[in-house]
């Protein structure tokens, strides 16, 4: 029992059930024809002899000549058949395990599961093994491993033709040829493929793939002369695994010697045998040239078993199921079942929150306390990794806080219903999604009336950028592309679309920050007249946007350390203050390139302030 418990622990035995997982009859059929080409060669040995043994003794040839034929045929059918099995089987088991691996990172409420480094090398393992980067795709490596299996399968096959002659010559040629796999081990297993340094050398050689190969980094590639420097680096990186792996699989001098005496020896006294009992006509022409096919298709347990595209293999299911077992509870939230209907009505607020990306990381929020009443904006200023965005993550719930509470009208969202709350909250963050869909999808992935999408668009200033149904990549028919602000505008849209869908809280990260200040004046008054009804969080570090908000919170390693609105901010001479200034003086020069803006900037001062 403790044997079994250990064989289905292996990473191998895991690999088989997933092929059976992935699809039963193709997995069945992969077994069967692996069998039977394993089997033919001892059936083949089995027909020549008799065939040897019909010529010898004159007799009718037609039966051990059909025999020899039909094996014969079926061995050179059943090669291309199983190569098709091997390549249909490996695209099945894939988009199984790229099935698997996508309900493990999507199903999880929260996103700590993607953002945790202890899970980042196995994401990497189960995201990219098709692409080529640490071994062949799983549609090429099934005719590897199949290669593997049929050959222990005929050399265990005519090692048991051997026991027909010899109890002991099948029993002895068996062991010597595997016993090749334990002498020759070095060459068997790449000890090393798990370790830190070669899981670093594969996600540096993947990036690199990426930065070569993926528009995004093109131009720049280009531009600054970095082809060589790409295809270097992702070949050093992969010659890095490659000299990893012949380290880890040097044959030692000593293991060869052994192997080669071992099989010397064992060969010897077979052959020796069979050459005594033809001499002294014990066993006919026919036997013999059976047995002696058998003797030498024994060594295919040599070259059989399971190879270095099984292991590979193997792993990348084993990290498809480590993940399947470590994302749902990292990425867990508590399970509230509250309906979020009209929230909020009264307030958002964090009371005494305390959040940290992980039990040995600082806290990014420290007891921290902020009231927003609902129907008003909020801007959040601060220096990078104040806590900002943290917020923003934690108003959408992707993820908990480890201290305190997050309410809605005084109900804690932990008590809420994920799809509920989320359902009453629209974002846009820094690093917006660019469906390569059309505009309309873009706007409204989940579908809304076309005058409510052309609504939304007007909104974000964004009429006119293309047709509903024009893809917005140029890689499909019709298509197009967009600038950087005009894509931003877009994903405004796409938050604007979703108030008017019932969105009742906004969450503005960075909303703007492509476009030119004033665009993004102009952009964000219509933001303010379209969300008015709504409860507005912004954080920008653009202050011609930030002094529109109805309040502005000014955070500080993660605590609140000025809070009021910009005239309010500015009579206090604080840090806001000092910030404001800083901005501002870029508008005070000479140069008539900036002068609209600066006029844009004196302009909109409420109340008649000024920077």
């Amino acid at each position: 029992m403790r044997t079994m418990a250990r064989l289905r622990e292996r990473e191998e035995w895991r690999f088989f059930g997933a092929l059976w997982r992935a699809d039963r009859r193709l997995a069945s059929a992969w077994w069967a024809v692996l069998v039977l080409r394993g089997a033919l060669p001892a059936a083949f040995a089995v027909a020549m002899g008799a065939l040897v043994g019909g010529v010898t003794r004159e007799a009718d040839l037609v039966g051990p000549l059909v025999a020899v034929g039909i094996v014969f045929v079926t061995l050179q059918v059943l090669a291309p058949l199983h190569a098709q099995v091997d390549q249909n089987l490996g695209d099945r088991t894939s988009s199984w395990l790229n099935d698997r691996l996508l309900e493990s990172t999507v199903t999880p409420p929260g996103i700590a599961h993607l953002e945790r480094q202890d899970l980042a090398d196995d994401l990497v393992v189960a995201r990219d093994f098709d692409l080529g980067i640490s071994g062949p795709p799983l549609s090429i490596s099934m005719g590897f491993i199949a290669g593997g299996l049929v050959e222990v399968v005929a050399g265990l096959a005519q090692a048991m033709v051997l026991l027909t002659y010899e109890w002991w010559a099948g029993l002895l040629l068996g062991v010597a040829w595997a016993s090749t796999h334990w002498l020759l081990r070095e060459s068997a297993i790449w000890r090393d493929r798990n370790t830190e340094e070669v899981t670093a050398a594969q996600r540096h050689a993947d990036y690199t793939y990426r930065l070569a190969v993926d528009p995004p980094a093109a131009k720049e590639i280009r531009l600054f002369g970095l082809s060589e420097w790409a295809v270097e680096r992702f070949a050093g990186r992969r010659r890095r695994l490659v000299d990893l792996r012949w380290e880890a699989t040097r044959l030692r001098q000593r293991s060869l010697r052994t192997t080669i005496a071992l099989l010397l020896v064992a060969n010897g006294l077979v052959f020796w045998s069979l050459g005594d009992d033809v001499a002294s006509g014990r066993i006919g022409l026919g036997a013999t040239a059976t047995y002696a096919l058998a003797a030498l298709g024994t060594a295919s347990l040599a070259f059989g078993g399971l190879n270095w595209a099984l292991s590979m293999s193997a792993q990348v299911v084993a990290a498809v199921r480590r993940l399947d077992e470590a994302m749902a509870p990292a990425g867990a939230l508590v399970a509230g079942d509250g309906a979020a209907d009209d929230l909020p009505a009264r307030e958002v607020r964090f009371r005494d929150v305390t959040f940290s990306y992980g039990p040995d990381l600082a806290p990014v929020l420290d007891r921290f306390d902020l009231v927003i009443p609902a129907g008003t904006s909020l801007a959040i200023v601060g220096q990078n990794g104040a806590g900002k965005t943290t917020l923003a993550k934690l108003l959408c719930r992707l993820y908990d806080p480890v201290g305190g509470a997050v309410e809605v009208d005084g109900i804690d969202l932990r008590t809420l219903d994920p799809a509920s709350w989320r359902s009453r909250v629209t974002a846009v963050f820094q690093d917006f999604v660019r469906f390569e869909l059309s505009l309309r999808d873009n706007v409204a992935p989940l579908g809304a009336p076309d005058d409510v999408i052309l609504a939304a668009l007007a909104e974000a200033g964004a009429t006119g950028l293309a047709e509903l149904d024009q893809p917005l990549a140029r890689g499909y028919a019709g298509g197009t592309d967009l600038s950087g602000g005009q894509w931003q505008r877009i994903a405004l849209a796409r938050a604007l679309c979703a108030v008017h869908q019932g969105a009742g809280l906004v969450i503005l990260d960075e909303p703007t920050a492509q476009l030119d200040v004033r665009g993004e004046a102009a952009i964000f008054n219509r933001i303010l007249a379209a969300t008015r009804h709504c409860t507005t969080i912004l954080v920008s570090h653009r202050f011609s946007t930030v002094r529109h908000a109805d309040r502005i919170c000014v955070l500080e390693a993660g605590h609140v350390v000025e809070l009021g609105t910009h005239d309010e901010l500015m009579a206090l001479a604080g840090r806001y203050h000092t910030m404001f200034e800083l901005q501002a003086a870029r508008f005070r020069d000479d140069d008539p390139t900036t002068a609209l803006d600066d006029e844009l900037l004196l302009e909109e001062a409420p109340d008649g302030a000024t920077a």
